[in-house]
C-alpha cells in the first residue's frame, strides 16, 4: 500500500477560504476516490496560510481489475441471418473480447446484445494526475483572482505543487497563460524562521519534515497549541483571556508557527466602554482581549496577539503591535467623546440621510413608522401609561445612534452604543436597555431582549422591515433571503414565545399594511394579496420553528394548523402564544399516551360528521340534537357526555388550559365507542333523515369539542 501527498503551495490565503478549502476536499475527496475505485485507509488534511495539502494512506498501486456489464445495439441491428454485422464486431472490439462472448437479452425495449468484459486496473499515478487538477481548481469561495496573463482563478496565486506517491513524482502541470506551476518535490518552510527551500523525498513523514521548518501543518494541532499559549500568556499578567471560537478560528488559520506575545496599552483608555475597547481589539487587530477575571467585566490594558513572526523578537513585536492599538483606541476615545458632546436625540435629524431602502425611504421616515407599530402593541398588550410612555420614547431613539461617528467605524456596536449615549444624555433606564435589546436576537442561539420595552420596539422593528420588504415584491425564495426576512418573522415569535405576550398577530398585521396603503410615500400594488403572502410567511416560520426548535412532531403541528381548514390558520394567527401552547401539549399527551385513548374515536367521529352540516363552531347540544329522535341508550349517553363536557371546553376556551378538555374527551370516548361498536350501537347514516341528521350532529359537537384542542384528522396514528 502507497501514501501520497498532495501540497499546494501560496502566497498567504484568506483565513475564511482555508477552512473553507478543507471542508469541500473533505466532502469530495473520499468519493471521488471511491468513484475511482481507489480504497484508502486514511485521509489526513492539512492547512496554513500558505499551503493546502492532504496525506492518503493505504492506497493501491493501481485499481482492481473488475467485471463490467456493456449494453450494445440492438440484436437486430447486431447479427443479420445469424451473421454478426460491423456493429456487433466494432462493439465486441472496443470491449476487448471476441464476438462469441456476446449474447442476446430481451428488454423492455426489444432484444439487445449485451457482454460482460473485464476491464484491467489503471495505474494509480494515472488515476491521480487526473483527480489532483481537478481537487485543486474546483475549490470554490468568494474573491477569487486571476495573476499573470493567464485565466486560472484561486484566491492567491499558486506558487509550488508537490505531489508524491511513496517516493515516486507524479509529474503534472498547473498551466496559467505563460505561467506554468510544475509538480515537484520542492516544498519551503516558515517564511522567518525557515526561509530556505526544503525537499520532499517521500510522502510519509510529511508532518515531522515541515515541523522541523517551523510549519505546523495541521490546524487542529495549531488551535490547540494557541489555546495552551494564550491561557499561560494571560496568567502572566494576572489576566483572563476573552477567547471568541469565531477570532481564534481566523487566527489559527493566519500563522504557520504561532506565538501568543503580551502587548499593553495605556490605562486611561479603560475609560471607554469596554464594548468599543474589545472590538477595537478583536474586529481590527485579531487581539484577545484579558479581563480581571473569568466573569468580570473589567479590562485589563493588556492584550494577547498570536504572532507568526520570531518568537526571539516577541518583546519588538509587542512594542509595535501595542503602538498600533494606542492609535485605534486613541481613535475610539476621540469618537466617544465627540458623539456624547449632544445628546442622543440630537443625532434623530441626520437620519433623514441615512437610506433604509430606496423605496421605502429614509431611516428617519422607519422611525416613524416602527413608532406607530410599537404603539399598537402597547395598546394590545394593555401597557400602563408609564411603559407606553418608555416603547414611544425608546421606539423614537432605537435608530438615534447610526449616525453616530463610533457606530459609523464600527457598525455590529449599533445599539450598544446607543444605550450608553442614552443614559449619558438622561433618558429612562428602560429606554436605554431597549436600545440595545430591539436588536436581539441577532443571530440563533442570542439572547432575547428581556424588558418589555425592548421586547415590543424589537417587533415593531421587524414588523415594518417584512411588511414594507413584502410590499416590494421580496419575498425570501430558496436560500435567497437578502433582508434576513425569515430571521425577522423567527426572532417576532421567539420573542412573544418567550416573553409570553399575548399578542394578536393577524390584526398587527392587518394594521400594519392598512398603514402602508395609507402611507403616500410608500406604494403598496395589492394589498390583499400582500396580506395573505405575510400570513403564510408566518405560518410557515411557526412551522418550522415548532419542529426544528420545540421538536414538536410535524403532524401535530399540521393538526394546530389545521389541515386544509383556514379557521385554525387563523387561530394561530390570532394567538401564536396559544398555538404554541397545544402544539407542545400535543406532543406531551402523545408521549405519556393520552393522545391514543381519544385519537381513534375523535377521528371516526370527524370523518363521518362531515357528511353533515353542523357549524364548526357549535358547542352546545340545546338545539341541534333531539333526544326525542333517539332510539338506542348509547345515543342518550353520548349526549349527556357531550352535556358535561361543555363547561369544560368552555373553560378550556377561555383559560387556554386544555388539560379538563383532554380528561372530558377521554371519558366521552369510552361512550362513544359504545355508540359506534356496542350491544346497543347505531348506524348513523340511518334511512331517516331526521334521525340521520341528528346523529350527525352528535358526531359534529364531538367534533367540535375536539378542534378546541386541533384538527384530529391532521394527526398521524403511530
Amino acid at each position: 500500500m502507497a501514501t501520497f501527498l498532495l501540497e499546494v503551495g501560496t502566497e498567504e490565503l484568506p483565513a475564511s477560504f482555508v477552512e473553507s478549502a478543507l471542508a469541500q476536499w473533505r466532502d469530495r475527496i473520499p468519493v471521488d476516490l471511491q468513484e475511482a475505485f481507489l480504497g484508502a485507509e486514511a485521509i489526513d488534511y492539512y492547512a496554513t496560510p500558505r499551503r493546502l495539502a492532504l496525506v492518503i494512506q493505504g492506497l493501491p498501486q493501481q485499481q482492481p481489475d473488475r467485471q463490467e456489464e456493456a449494453k450494445g445495439p440492438s440484436a437486430q441491428a447486431a447479427f443479420k441471418n445469424g451473421e454478426p454485422t460491423k456493429a456487433a464486431l466494432g462493439f465486441a472490439r472496443s470491449k476487448g473480447v471476441d464476438v462469441d462472448a456476446l449474447e442476446i437479452r430481451d428488454t423492455d425495449k426489444g432484444a439487445f446484445v449485451f457482454v460482460n468484459h473485464r476491464i484491467p486496473g489503471r495505474a494509480t499515478t494515472e488515476i491521480l494526475a487526473e483527480l489532483v487538477p481537478q481537487w485543486v481548481l474546483g475549490l470554490e469561495g468568494k474573491r477569487f483572482m486571476r495573476w499573470g496573463d493567464g485565466d486560472l482563478r484561486f484566491p492567491r496565486p499558486i506558487r509550488w505543487l508537490v505531489t508524491l506517491l511513496d517516493d515516486t513524482l507524479i509529474p503534472l502541470t498547473l498551466e496559467n497563460g505563460s505561467e506554468r506551476c510544475s509538480s515537484d518535490r520542492r516544498s519551503f518552510g516558515h517564511r522567518v524562521l525557515h526561509p530556505e527551500p526544503l525537499t520532499l523525498s517521500r510522502a510519509s513523514g510529511y508532518q515531522e519534515t515541515l515541523a522541523a521548518a517551523f510549519v505546523d501543518v495541521d490546524p487542529s494541532r495549531r488551535q490547540t497549541t494557541i489555546q495552551a499559549q494564550i491561557l499561560a500568556a494571560a496568567a502572566s499578567v494576572q489576566g483572563h483571556a476573552q477567547v471568541s471560537p469565531e477570532l481564534l478560528a481566523e487566527v489559527t488559520n493566519l500563522v504557520e508557527w504561532p506565538t501568543a506575545v503580551v502587548g499593553a496599552f495605556d490605562p486611561e483608555f479603560l475609560e471607554l466602554p469596554p464594548e468599543v475597547a474589545v472590538m477595537e481589539m478583536e474586529s481590527h487587530q485579531r487581539y484577545f482581549p484579558l479581563r480581571r477575571g473569568e466573569d468580570s467585566p473589567e479590562l485589563l490594558p493588556y492584550f494577547i496577539t498570536i504572532s507568526n513572526g520570531d518568537p526571539a523578537k516577541s518583546a519588538l513585536i509587542a512594542e509595535g503591535n501595542g503602538r498600533v492599538i494606542r492609535a485605534r483606541l486613541a481613535d475610539g476615545k476621540f469618537f466617544f467623546n465627540a458623539d456624547r458632546a449632544q445628546p442622543l436625540d440630537a443625532f434623530l435629524s441626520k437620519l433623514e440621510t441615512v437610506t433604509f431602502e430606496e423605496s421605502l425611504g429614509s431611516m428617519a421616515a422607519k422611525v416613524v413608522r416602527l413608532t406607530a407599530i410599537a404603539d399598537r402593541i402597547a395598546t394590545q398588550l394593555q401597557v400602563g401609561d408609564d411603559i407606553r410612555s418608555q416603547i414611544q420614547r425608546a421606539a423614537h431613539l432605537c435608530k438615534a445612534d447610526l449616525v453616530t461617528q463610533m457606530v459609523g467605524e464600527f457598525p455590529e456596536l449599533q445599539g450598544v452604543m446607543g444605550e450608553k449615549y442614552a443614559r449619558h444624555s438622561g433618558e429612562a433606564e428602560a429606554v436605554a436597555i431597549a436600545i440595545t435589546e430591539h436588536y436581539l436576537p441577532k443571530g440563533a442561539g442570542d439572547r432575547l431582549p428581556q424588558s418589555l420595552v425592548g421586547q415590543v420596539v424589537g417587533i415593531a422593528d421587524r414588523l415594518d422591515s417584512l411588511v414594507g420588504i413584502f410590499s416590494l415584491g421580496r419575498i425570501p425564495s430558496g436560500s435567497s433571503d437578502p433582508f434576513a426576512l425569515r430571521r425577522a418573522a423567527n426572532a417576532i415569535l421567539h420573542i412573544t414565545w418567550a416573553a409570553n405576550l399575548d399578542l394578536d398577530l393577524a390584526a398587527l398585521l392587518e394594521q400594519v399594511v392598512t398603514d402602508f396603503e395609507a402611507n403616500p410615500e410608500v406604494t403598496v400594488t395589492d394589498g390583499e394579496i400582500l396580506r395573505s403572502q405575510l400570513r403564510d410567511f408566518f405560518l410557515q416560520r411557526f412551522q418550522t420553528l415548532l419542529q426544528d426548535d420545540y421538536g414538536v412532531d410535524y403532524d401535530l403541528v399540521n393538526a394546530v394548523l389545521g389541515d386544509g381548514d383556514g379557521d385554525y390558520a387563523a387561530r394561530v394567527l390570532a394567538h401564536p402564544l396559544d398555538g404554541r401552547d397545544r402544539a407542545l401539549y400535543l406532543q406531551q399527551i402523545r408521549q405519556d399516551g393520552t393522545l391514543d385513548t381519544i385519537y381513534a374515536t375523535v377521528n371516526r367521529a370527524a370523518r363521518l360528521a362531515r357528511q353533515g352540516d353542523l357549524d364548526p363552531i357549535v358547542l352546545d347540544p340545546e338545539g341541534v340534537v333531539d333526544a326525542s329522535r333517539f332510539q338506542q341508550d348509547s345515543e342518550k349517553a353520548f349526549l349527556a357526555a357531550l352535556t358535561t363536557l361543555l363547561p369544560q371546553t368552555q373553560a378550556a376556551q377561555a383559560n387556554r388550559d386544555y388539560r379538563q378538555l383532554v380528561s372530558g374527551l377521554a371519558q366521552a370516548a369510552t361512550v362513544v365507542s359504545r355508540f359506534f361498536d356496542g350491544p346497543d350501537s347505531v348506524l348513523v347514516m340511518d334511512e331517516n333523515p331526521a334521525i340521520q341528521r341528528n346523529r350527525l350532529n352528535l358526531l359534529g359537537l364531538l367534533r367540535n369539542h375536539a378542534r378546541v384542542l386541533a384538527d384530529f384528522g391532521a394527526i398521524v396514528k403511530a
